[in-house]
């Protein structure tokens, strides 16, 4: 049951917090700037107002969550710094002499409450109102790019997750003490994921047991991960891996497993808009969708700015029928025809094609031939694919033919038809606006380094668009207080 009434809680020390939290602490200026109480009307249809035992403050459980992105947190580690973290308490609105929750309360809060919320966009739209109401974004360019997360599973079986997670814990356990060797027990050898989960109980429990071991940092940050293994993440893991999560392709020969988070941001480094997308997704399908997001924030467009993944044909034709400027140099993908464009996707790192399934072709050729209509020459590109994955492909169908030796796509190149980009490319605004496309790489860089977005902090993609929502919310408001400094 939610309150209609939510209350501050009064306390003879709240005095304290205007002692030992300084006027520049960055919690205390985000919650001078921000208004939580959104977080109470879009949660409210989710709880009763009638049945049950009082809930925990939606908005004090949204904080939580918040200052796990911000500090790299676990669930239990957030939870137990707010027990002695004087700013971590005022930010949560309890009193410095209060307790805290339980770590299981946000779990249920992702799963029950915050499940079906459009939190991405919630979230990017009330940073970019706020940068706009404090006049910080003054530019009318966005600056488009992806950057990849590795699945949390990352193709490993349930078993191997948790065996990778056990061992990392034994081997902090005995850079203190190697006696406690002697306590942990023999190893399962059957390869059954429900022996390794007993396996890891056991190991938690001998680990909790052992005085002061527990509460070494070293020890707790591996002993709180393989706990929420066992626990929190219990269902997921016996899936046996992140089902949503895809692969990608960074250049022809590296790949990773996991998801993309498209991203869309002014030239102030403010993010206005965002899709996260599974690993194998083409960057330039998402640019109409961030523009739309981007001008729903608040946000009015008259350039964007991003690499040549974002030149192709439909792109251009959408920058120009809605009066933007694209500084998108035109790659190689623009020349190619539409043939079979929905299923077959050209990769710009790669300079190969990827299959509606995923698969990447393994290499390529090229042949020049005369138009004997035209008389013009022309040029095809062929590329192959793995033969054996297609007989397995679950998309075969009107693709493969059963028999064949060979799976080749075949694209033409034209000759440029798009002179009017060409030319504007050697234009000094064209490549004034270019140089500022170095931001948005820094920009992920700071997502991947300082607040974890370099692994998906769960499974699924309702779980990466949550991350996703809370990293993008909490970097943008960090950006805003720098720039009002």
């Amino acid at each position: 049951m939610l309150n209609a009434q939510q209350s501050l809680n009064i306390s003879e020390y709240t005095n304290i917090y205007d002692i030992v939290v300084p006027k520049d602490n960055i919690l205390r200026k985000i919650k001078e700037l921000i208004d939580f109480s959104f977080i109470y009307k879009e949660l409210k249809d989710k709880y009763s107002m009638v049945n049950g035992r009082t809930a925990i403050d939606p908005i004090q459980m949204f904080k939580y969550l918040l200052l796990k992105v911000i500090h790299s947190l676990s669930d239990i580690d957030v939870v137990e710094r707010s027990r002695y973290d004087m700013s971590f308490k005022y930010f949560l609105d309890i009193a410095p002499e209060a307790d805290v929750i339980n770590a299981s309360s946000l779990t249920k809060f992702r799963k029950l409450r915050l499940k079906d919320l459009e939190l991405l966009d919630l979230l990017i739209g009330k940073t970019v109102q706020l940068a706009i109401e404090k006049e910080i974004i003054k530019s009318k360019s966005i600056i488009v790019d992806s950057t990849h997360t590795y699945s949390r599973y990352n193709r490993k079986s349930a078993r191997e997750i948790l065996v990778e997670a056990s061992k990392n814990l034994r081997k902090s356990v005995y850079a203190i003490d190697e006696l406690i060797k002697t306590k942990f027990p023999n190893k399962p050898k059957s390869g059954m994921l429900e022996d390794e989960i007993k396996y890891c109980e056991e190991v938690i429990k001998v680990v909790q047991t052992e005085n002061g071991v527990s509460d070494i940092p070293a020890v707790k940050t591996r002993l709180n991960l393989l706990k929420e293994l066992v626990t929190d993440d219990i269902e997921q893991i016996k899936i046996s891996k992140d089902e949503d999560a895809k692969t990608g392709h960074k250049t022809a020969d590296t790949s990773f497993f996991g998801y993309k988070t498209h991203i869309a941001m002014t030239e102030e480094r403010i993010i206005t808009g965002t899709t996260v997308t599974t690993g194998e997704k083409h960057d330039g399908k998402q640019l109409q969708e961030l523009v739309c997001k981007s001008k729903n924030a608040g946000m009015t467009i008259d350039t964007i700015i991003g690499d040549g993944a974002y030149s192709e044909i439909d792109n251009i034709e959408y920058a120009k029928e809605n009066n933007i400027q694209l500084v998108s140099k035109v790659s190689k993908a623009i020349m190619h025809g539409k043939k079979r464009k929905n299923e077959f996707e050209y990769n710009k790192d790669a300079e190969m094609y990827t299959c509606k399934h995923g698969e990447m072709s393994i290499h390529k050729s090229r042949t020049t031939s005369i138009d004997k209509r035209t008389n013009k020459q022309f040029t095809k590109e062929s590329y192959f694919f793995d033969i054996s994955r297609c007989k397995q492909c679950p998309f075969k169908e009107g693709c493969y033919k059963e028999g064949s030796k060979t799976k080749v796509y075949t694209v033409t190149i034209r000759t440029p038809e798009h002179n009017e980009h060409i030319d504007f490319q050697e234009t000094e605004y064209f490549k004034d606006k270019s140089k500022e496309r170095y931001k948005i790489e820094t920009k992920n860089g700071e997502l991947k380094t300082r607040h974890g977005y370099d692994i998906a902090s769960s499974s699924g993609l309702v779980g990466m668009e949550m991350q996703g929502a809370l990293t993008i919310f909490a970097v943008n408001m960090k950006r805003i207080i720098k720039l009002m400094i």
